[in-house]
């Protein structure tokens, strides 16, 4: 049976990446009087690295690498990503990132039918915090069973060891869960641990490579506008629901 659903964070429950974590890491660089400025463009070649420390790190030994190679870099990176939290986390506070369509009334929906529910993200424990209590609920982050964000794993996505830790916590086999992903590493990190993976994808993501998807969605969808398939059969429903995802599960496992 489908007992647990297994979220993403960045990118998958809302559209952070572009006016959420760019934003802030861009002011967290201007408060450290970095003369670095992320754009769009650039921003999105560099989602290919996941986590943001490791994302500054990779930026630097390509644009700065003098200064990459100083000693002490290491803090000053630990030091940005500290500002970039606190920059991101006043943006979700302010409004500025709502929840992808559908997102939140799935959520609710299955923790009203006693689904199980956990995270797998590689961004940090507090912009998953604010993001849940901003968008769902002051007690949001009790609705989720296990949330494994950050650094809680050394191998970040692609690595399947994110799910990997999940599913233990969890106490579940992969069978049992799906995933919401919508990354193409997301997905390589999902699959490596055995999960069945919805994805929605997104701006940066849209031309990522989705072999091995159970559905490719522009997201999740809303009554009066349904989500577009990429891939998949929605039974000519418009939105992803519960129904849905048991008739989905049981084409896989049964």
């Amino acid at each position: 049976m489908l007992e647990a659903l297994i979220f993403d964070v960045d990118g998958t429950l809302a559209d952070t990446e572009r006016d959420g974590h760019r934003v802030a890491f861009n002011a967290a660089f201007k408060e450290a009087g970095l003369p670095w400025n992320w754009d769009v463009r650039l921003y999105g070649e560099l989602l290919s690295v996941t986590g943001g420390k490791e994302r500054i790190h990779h930026f630097a030994r390509r644009f700065a690498p003098e200064l990459a190679a100083k000693a002490g870099f290491d803090n000053l990176v630990r030091k940005l990503h500290v500002l970039k939290t606190e920059h991101y986390v006043q943006l979700v506070h302010a409004g500025r990132i709502p929840l992808r369509p559908g997102v939140g009334p799935l959520i609710r929906a299955a923790r009203a039918a006693g689904l199980r529910l956990a995270i797998a993200t590689t961004t940090s424990p507090e912009n998953v915090a604010a993001l849940l209590r901003a968008s769902l609920a002051a007690d949001a982050e009790s609705w989720f069973e296990v949330i494994g964000a950050g650094d809680v794993v050394a191998a970040k996505k692609p690595a399947p060891d994110i799910y990997l830790w999940v599913l233990e916590r969890l106490q579940r086999p992969a069978a049992d869960c799906l995933v919401f992903e919508d990354s193409g590493n997301g997905l390589k990190a999902a699959l490596g641990a055995g999960l069945a993976t919805i994805v929605t994808d997104g701006e940066y993501t849209v031309s990522h490579d989705f072999s091995g998807a159970l559905a490719v969605l522009s997201d999740l969808g809303v009554p009066d506008r349904p989500a577009r398939v990429r891939r998949g059969d929605m039974y000519g429903k418009p939105c992803v629901d519960l129904e849905l995802l048991r008739t989905w599960h049981r084409e896989i496992y049964q």
